[in-house]
Order: structure tokens, then C-alpha cells, then sequence
């Protein structure tokens, strides 16, 4: 097994830290895609292939996604060891196979800003339950708009009745796509539900309620437990199409990061978020998303936003799972 060594003038212990914290990011069905080759001048991210979701995610779109939440977790607790990270993004031949690489880029002292994001991240939680029926005020919605432009990126808020029917009949429609795609089912069972000792997919405690027939919006049955009587999903969430600016995997792996940034922001202002992500996941869909927001913005995920009560924590493997070593990191 690869052991975490020195790097980046941080000791193995330290190093071991930072790869934890990078390791909280959000990731389709909990499938924690991402592995690190640790070198003493860089650390780098590489995608797992072996954690890929063929039918759901048949691009590896939201695996390039969740991979750039991994690297902007990294990214805050370098800076918290006092490590102003050098980020090189599809860095091809001077680390091949990688995502990224980061290098020391000389001393820093995290920002205020940026620790809060930090100190957010083992709180962070998908929260597929109902939300309370509280609006998100316009200093809010502002934050999380601010949040994605500083990782260049855009956040698209549904404000109008007409935006919000359009983006709630994409999601039913991909959703439908979905539910008669038998390999797309074979992937969301095989992660979810109990599953005693795994250190990854999504548990029963962590799933949400059951979807019923009346609720407003498309939701996956993640194989929570029944609802209460009377118990339905809120009708009215703050509903945003995270996007890039360009398409293809450096599009990708900059709005992962401003993904994670966007839904760090949001815990530290005491709001909850799930995904709807069925509209990015389903090609035809996603086009006609784009279309409607113009042509030009590349939409990346679907996020549902609100208050809520706290959630457990998904399960999440050991570093020692996640490195990799020279002999096989090519294939990564």
C-alpha cells in the first residue's frame, strides 16, 4: 500500500490532512472519484477510473465535476498549512494522466473568507430531505452568485415563473429518461440502500424521504426511509443552474470548484443543498438547458437550495485508499 509521504515542505501527517479534507467533496452517488499522487515538489489529482459511472455518467462530466471540488477543498487546507497552492490545471505531459497538479507557490496566511469555507467542509452534506418553506433572501442568493464568479464561473438563479416551469419540466424529463434506463438504475442501487462497513454510496440516513407522485419536483429515490403523512418536499426552493464558460473537461474541473465554493458558502450561511442533476446527465436534455439559457453559458449542475434540518455524514475511504503510486498513476 502507498504511504503519505513529505511534500510541498509539509510533513506526512500534514499531507494526510489536506488529502482528508480534499476527500469531503460532493461526488454522484457518494462514488469519491479522485486519487493523488504525492511527490515531494507537487501533489497531484488524478480522476479513478474504476469508480466511473458508465451509464449515468457516460462523458465523466460530473466526475471531472466532483474531482474540481476535491481540488478546491485542497486547495483551502493548503492554505491553511500556510501553502499558497500552485494550481496547474490539465497539465499533460509534465504529469500525464492528471487532472491537476499543485505545486508550493511560496507562503501564505489563509484569508478570514476562506477559512470559514474551510472550517465548513466536514460539514458540508447533501441534504436530500424536504426543506422548510423559507425563502433565501436576496444577500444570500448574492453570496452564492459572488461565490461562483470568483472561480470563474456563472450562477444562474431561476427567478421568473416561466424559468422555473422550463428548468422543472427538463428535470422531469431526464429523470423519466432515466427511470427506464436500466444501467442508470443498476448504478443508483448499487450505491445506495444498506450496505453495512462500505465507506462510500449514499446510506439510508443519508438518503432523504421517499419521492411520492405529488411532489412538484423530479427526485431520485435514493431508498430513504417512507415519509410522514402529510410530509411533502417544499414547493417553492431557490433552484440555480451552476455553468462554465466554455465546454470540455478545463469548463469542468473550474466549475467544480466553483461548485464547492458556491455550496461552502452556503453552509456557512446556514442553508442546505441537494442536487437535481438529471438535466446534465441526459445529453439531448442538457442541450436543450443550454439553449435555454442562451446558448452561450455551458450549464454543469442543477442545484436545489433552502433551510432544512442537519443530516448525517456519507461514509468516506481512508487516504490510504486514495493514493496512488507512480507504477499506476498513468492509468488514472
Amino acid at each position: 500500500m502507498v504511504q503519505v509521504t513529505a511534500a510541498l515542505g509539509l510533513g506526512p501527517d500534514q499531507v494526510e490532512g489536506v488529502l482528508a479534507a480534499a476527500s469531503l467533496a460532493p461526488s454522484v452517488h457518494n462514488t469519491q472519484p479522485w486519487r493523488f499522487l504525492v511527490r515531494r515538489d507537487r501533489i497531484e489529482l488524478h480522476a479513478d477510473p474504476r469508480r466511473r459511472l458508465a451509464a449515468t455518467d457516460p462523458e465523466d462530466r460530473e466526475l471531472r465535476l466532483s474531482c474540481g471540488a476535491a481540488l478546491f477543498n485542497l486547495r483551502l487546507a493548503l492554505e491553511a498549512e500556510g501553502v499558497r497552492p500552485l494550481v496547474s490545471v490539465l497539465p499533460g505531459h509534465d504529469a500525464p494522466g492528471a487532472l491537476a497538479v499543485v505545486r508550493r507557490g511560496g507562503a501564505m496566511r489563509i484569508t478570514a473568507e476562506n477559512r470559514a469555507l474551510l472550517d465548513a467542509v466536514p460539514h458540508r452534506r447533501t441534504n436530500r430531505r424536504p426543506f422548510l418553506e423559507a425563502p433565501v433572501d436576496p444577500q444570500q442568493r448574492h453570496a452564492l452568485v459572488r461565490a461562483a464568479e470568483l472561480e470563474r464561473s456563472w450562477l444562474h438563479v431561476i427567478t421568473t415563473p416561466r424559468d422555473r416551469a422550463q428548468i422543472k419540466r427538463l428535470v422531469r424529463r431526464a429523470h423519466e429518461i432515466q427511470l427506464a434506463d436500466a444501467g442508470v438504475q443498476a448504478e443508483l442501487a448499487a450505491f445506495t440502500g444498506p450496505r453495512p462497513g462500505a465507506s462510500d454510496g449514499v446510506p439510508p440516513a443519508s438518503a432523504g424521504v421517499r419521492p411520492a407522485m405529488q411532489d412538484e419536483w423530479a427526485f431520485r429515490d435514493f431508498r430513504g426511509p417512507e415519509r410522514r403523512p402529510g410530509k411533502d418536499y417544499e414547493s417553492d426552493p431557490l433552484v440555480v443552474v451552476l455553468c462554465s464558460f466554455y465546454d470540455g473537461p478545463l469548463g469542468e474541473l473550474q466549475a467544480g470548484q466553483a461548485m464547492q465554493r458556491v455550496l461552502l458558502t452556503a453552509g456557512t450561511r446556514g442553508l442546505s443543498a441537494s442536487f437535481l442533476s438529471q438535466p446534465v446527465e441526459v445529453r439531448q436534455v442538457r442541450e436543450e438547458l443550454r439553449r435555454s439559457l442562451g446558448g452561450m453559458l455551458v450549464p454543469q449542475t442543477v442545484l436545489r437550495l433552502g433551510f432544512s434540518t442537519p443530516v448525517p455524514a456519507t461514509p468516506r475511504r481512508p487516504v490510504a485508499e486514495l493514493l496512488t503510486g507512480s507504477d499506476e498513476h498513468a492509468a488514472c
